[in-house]
This record gives C-alpha cells, sequence and structure tokens, in this order.
C-alpha cells in the first residue's frame, strides 16, 4: 500500500521591505513521505522570499517535470521555476530553457560545496539561474518550527529572513552563490 502525503496548513504573515510586498498568505503544503521537516521548511521558506499571488507549490517530489513552486503568467508560460536541494545539471538546464527565471534553494552543508564545484561550469552559463544557500543551522531551526498548523511572521530586509511564531524566533541568511 502506497503511502500518502501528510497536509500540513500555514499561514504567513509576510512584510518584505525589500520588495516592498506585504500579504498574508494560508497555504496548504502536502508532504511526501519521504520528504523530511527540513525540506518541508525550505519550501515554506522560499515561498516566503518569492511570494506573490500567482506563486504556487506544485506536485513537487512526485513528478520529474515540475519544480517545487513556479509562478506562471496568464498565457501559462513560466515566469519563475523555484527548485529546492543539489538536482543534476541536466534539470536545471531544462528548467533554464522553460522558464525566464530560476532560482535554486540550495541546502545540506559541505554537500552543496562538493555539488557546487562539481556543477559550476555548465551552470554559470544560464543567466537565467540564480543560486542562493540555506545554512544548515538555518534549515535546521526551520525544520524545529514544523507543526501539522502553523502561523507565522516573515519579515525580510536587507536579505535577512526573520520566521517568528508565538514560541520562537528563527533568523535566516540566504547566500548567495557562488560565495
Amino acid at each position: 500500500m502506497a503511502l500518502k502525503a501528510t497536509i500540513f496548513k500555514a499561514s504567513l504573515n509576510i512584510a518584505d521591505m525589500d520588495r516592498h510586498y506585504y500579504q498574508d498568505h494560508h497555504l496548504t503544503i502536502a508532504r511526501h513521505p519521504s520528504e523530511t521537516d527540513e525540506r518541508m521548511m525550505a519550501r515554506v521558506l522560499a515561498f516566503a522570499l518569492n511570494a506573490s499571488e500567482h506563486l504556487e507549490f506544485t506536485k513537487g517530489l512526485s513528478t520529474d517535470d515540475e519544480p517545487e513552486l513556479w509562478q506562471k503568467s496568464l498565457s501559462d508560460e513560466i515566469e519563475l521555476w523555484i527548485e529546492l536541494g543539489l538536482p543534476e545539471e541536466s534539470r536545471l538546464r531544462k528548467a533554464c530553457n522553460r522558464a525566464k527565471k530560476v532560482l535554486l534553494y540550495t541546502y545540506g552543508g559541505r554537500a552543496v560545496s562538493l555539488w557546487w564545484e562539481k556543477h559550476r561550469h555548465k551552470l554559470e552559463r544560464f543567466s537565467n539561474l540564480s543560486i542562493v544557500n540555506l545554512r544548515p543551522e538555518d534549515t535546521g531551526a526551520l525544520a524545529e518550527l514544523a507543526e501539522r498548523t502553523m502561523n507565522f511572521q516573515v519579515t525580510i530586509q536587507d536579505g535577512e529572513v526573520t520566521i517568528s511564531n508565538e514560541n520562537a524566533l528563527v533568523n535566516i541568511t540566504p547566500e548567495p552563490l557562488p560565495a
């Protein structure tokens, strides 16, 4: 019998001073049985950093031809493609050919630098690709905030992110690659 996704609800009150974006979002997140809290919360962070009324979660881990999140135009063109983790170069090449802008949020500590050294020379040629690393201490602290129902205040200013609920506050510093 196949395991089913676990459903999480997240309310985000986003104050993004860098983009002058202030909005509440109510998200329903399906966590694949093989997905960790760290990865799921990295998806929530990626949503908060790029929030718009048209940004949406996709089928994610269960499909090969969709990213974690995307934003499409009214004519169904992919404006923004957001990936997580350490994907193969071929997947990012495909994304760069399909979308106007591609964002990759890497996480995983030392594995990120090894991955970057392996793929750097091939990925630097894509002008529409941006890579942002999330430090392991940041994603670990985010994972501790995971609950079935979550309410977060998200403040983004000068590239720094603060995510808080009634019990905890996590400061995150996304680091653009190459570093």
